[in-house]
Order: C-alpha cells, then sequence, then structure tokens
C-alpha cells in the first residue's frame, strides 16, 4: 500500500473553524485526521503541501518512521504550525492502518482499558445544557454566568447525568480585570456547591490569563471549594511558573494544551508540577505522541486531561487514546460528535450523558463526506483579542 495523495477540507461549525485532512492510498483505503491551530487554517494548507511532496509514494503503514521524518525533516523541529499538520496526518495514518487491519485504533494501542470514557462540558458552548443564542456569546468570553444561571446550570448538568462543571473567568466587552473575573468565577462555584452539593466536580479554566502572583492568590481562594482541577492559569511559555505556584497551593493544577510534543511536557511530568497533563492530539503530534506523553505521565502517576475544542476527529482521536490508557482522565468535548456537522461526519460513538461511547468500527470511526463539506467553507476567523484596563494585550 503507498500513499496516493493528502487533501485538506476547511470547513466552518458554529462557533469553530475545523481541519479536516485526507490520507489517499492507492489501495482505496482513506484515512481521516485533524489539524490544530484551526484559526491558521491556510497555514496548515501550505504545511502540508510541503509535506506532501514527499509523502506521497510513502508506505502509510510506518507510522512511527514517517512521524520522525515529519517532525526533524525540515532540519527544525517540528513547532506548534508543522505540529498540526503532523498531527492531522498522523491520525489519519492510524486510520488507515486500523482499517486495513480490520480493527479499531484502540486495539492497535493495546486494547481497551475502560469500557467507556467520562467526558466534561462548559456550560454555554453548544450543549444541550445551555440555549444557542448564548453560546457564541460565552465561548467569546463576552457573556457570565449569574449565581442563578449557574445553579440552573448545575441542576441541569445533574439531570442530565453530567459529573463535572466547568468556568472560566471572562472578560466584559473584551476588557480583562483579573480580580473582578476570579470573584465571578468563585461566585459561580459558590452556586454549584449550594444548588447540588457535591454532585459536581469542579472544574476552572483559566486559559493562560494569569500571573504566577494572580494564580497563586485564585488558587488558595479556591481551596475550600474542593475544587478537581485549576487549567492552565499562567502562559505556557513560563514552565518554571508551576513550580512557584505548585509551593504555594494544594489545588490540582493541570497545563499543556498549548504545548507541543513531549519535550515540552518532559519538565512539567518529571518535576510533579501538574497533576494533569493536556496534550492536544492535534498540534502535540497526533496519536503517536500523545501515547508517548501519556507513558512519560504515567511513570509520575499524572493523568490524562486531553485537550479537545474541536471536532469528531478529534474527540475520536482522543477517546481512542482515553481507552487504551491506563491513566487516562476525563474528555474534554465541546459539544456531542453526533450532533456537529452531522451532514459531513459521521461517527460510529456517541456522547450519551456524561460518556463517550466505545467505536467498534475499524479505525478511528469517522467518516469525512468531502462533497457535503463544500456547503460549510471555512472563514478567515480571529479569536478575541482582550486588553487589560490600561489598553495593554492580555492573553484570551
Amino acid at each position: 500500500m503507498k500513499i496516493r495523495d493528502i487533501t485538506v477540507h476547511p470547513v466552518q461549525a458554529p462557533g469553530r473553524t475545523l481541519v479536516p485532512l485526507l490520507v489517499h492510498t492507492d489501495e482505496g483505503i482513506t484515512g481521516v485526521g485533524e489539524a490544530g491551530l484551526q484559526r491558521r487554517w491556510r497555514a496548515i494548507e501550505g504545511a502540508v503541501e510541503h509535506l506532501r511532496r514527499w509523502l506521497v509514494g510513502e508506505d502509510p503503514m510506518r507510522i512511527e518512521h514517517l512521524w520522525q521524518r515529519m517532525f526533524r525533516g525540515g532540519f527544525y523541529p517540528a513547532d506548534r504550525l508543522i505540529g498540526s499538520a503532523l498531527s492531522a496526518i498522523d491520525i489519519a495514518l492510524w486510520d488507515i492502518k486500523g482499517q486495513a487491519l480490520g480493527v479499531p485504533v484502540y486495539e492497535l494501542l493495546g486494547g481497551r482499558c475502560r469500557d467507556r470514557v467520562e467526558c466534561f462540558f462548559q456550560p454555554g458552548y453548544l450543549t444541550s445544557v445551555v440555549e444557542h443564542p448564548r453560546a457564541k456569546a460565552v465561548a467569546e468570553g463576552n457573556l457570565h454566568f449569574d449565581a442563578e444561571e449557574a445553579k440552573d446550570a448545575a441542576r441541569r448538568f445533574v439531570a442530565e447525568g453530567f459529573r463535572y462543571f466547568r468556568v472560566s473567568p471572562n472578560a466584559e466587552q473584551g476588557v480583562f480585570r483579573p480580580r473582578e473575573a476570579a470573584r465571578q468565577v468563585l461566585r459561580q462555584m459558590e452556586a454549584v456547591r449550594e444548588a447540588v452539593g457535591d454532585r459536581l466536580e469542579l472544574m476552572v479554566d483559566l486559559h493562560t490569563r494569569l500571573s504566577p502572583a494572580e494564580a497563586v492568590r485564585f488558587c488558595c481562594e479556591c481551596e475550600p471549594l474542593g475544587v478537581f482541577v485549576i487549567e492552565d492559569p499562567i502562559r505556557s511559555e513560563h514552565v518554571a511558573g508551576y513550580r512557584h505556584i505548585r509551593s504555594h497551593t494544594r489545588v490540582p493544577l493541570a497545563a499543556g494544551e498549548q504545548w507541543a510534543t513531549k519535550w515540552e511536557f518532559r519538565a512539567a511530568i518529571e518535576e510533579e508540577l501538574v497533576d494533569f497533563v493536556r496534550p492536544d492530539l492535534c498540534i502535540c503530534g497526533g496519536i503517536t505522541e500523545g501515547r508517548k506523553i501519556a507513558a512519560m505521565a504515567e511513570t509520575h502517576l499524572i493523568k490524562l486531561l486531553l485537550h479537545n475544542p474541536l471536532g469528531p476527529i478529534c474527540t475520536a482521536a482522543s477517546l481512542h487514546l482515553d481507552l487504551a490508557c491506563d491513566n487516562a482522565g476525563p474528555q474534554e468535548v465541546l459539544w456531542p460528535p453526533q450532533d456537529m456537522l452531522p451532514d459531513v461526519f459521521e461517527c460510529s460513538f456517541r456522547q450519551e450523558g456524561g460518556y463517550l461511547t466505545v467505536p467498534t468500527s475499524p479505525g478511528i470511526g469517522v467518516k469525512f463526506d468531502h462533497e457535503a463539506a463544500k456547503a460549510h467553507p471555512a472563514d478567515m476567523t480571529e479569536p478575541p483579542h482582550w486588553r487589560r484596563e490600561d489598553g495593554s494585550f492580555t492573553n484570551y
């Protein structure tokens, strides 16, 4: 079997640009993958074109060999851009191998460790818990839940079978005020505890928005609430900052959604600076690199909390790794995979209540209709650009 072609098919979903990729073979098997950095999809197309020049004609079953060539073949090690293109191709190669051998990808990774995978959502994204008209405003950080809304959402989470409730500090009209945003989040979590007690695990995604000092103060204020985890409190470039936070709080920490490859995870894992690692399989190097990061984390009893802000293909790849890794934690899901552009994506698994079901079809379990995708052309979009009160730029 040889690779015949590689094509990229960006599509626009509500609130997200998705970058599916197809690897075509000369034996009629087509693998599907998805690239991260979704708002830079034209750059992804260019990176894929460079890789395609030598990948065509190669054996798609030699996944590790091709991964090494993609990662190191341009002399400079792959970063987030090349890593996103590499990740999409890698996921598609695993899909091809699973289809060729007639088994789901998790069987190629050692088989299932569990019967289903817990998942978590965030109120305000496109889930059945919060109405769609509110979703865009919350996702862009321009709408807060007040205490009563948080209570209502928490009760619906419990009723629909969810176990995790995640909140984030947001901005007002693009202006981020750290202390005000932190107090708002604390009020939301206190309201959830008042409404449903301990029936929901509380999660906070700080989205790299705080300084180390601000993060320490916020984490300490969260301790009485028994928070399950606080994600990405500081900018991802400053791994050493987690040493400072770790020494000042008992709250479990997670980091890694912006890190590329195992090398960037190494210090946080080896020094046990976090309790959860958050690889994004569509940025960090696909399933091949994701399972290596998982193995590194397992040696320190650190769990996976895979980042998944994308579509059904990213969800599928993450699900297969979760199923095959003993140290997998709950899986982030943007919205139910069966409901995201169902005319474009056909999934052999579903989100049911607070769980993802086990795919049984060969490969990763997602079929992509590139003809139907033409009805959803990708937009050139930007994430929110936030500022502090003095007008200086700050992370979204």
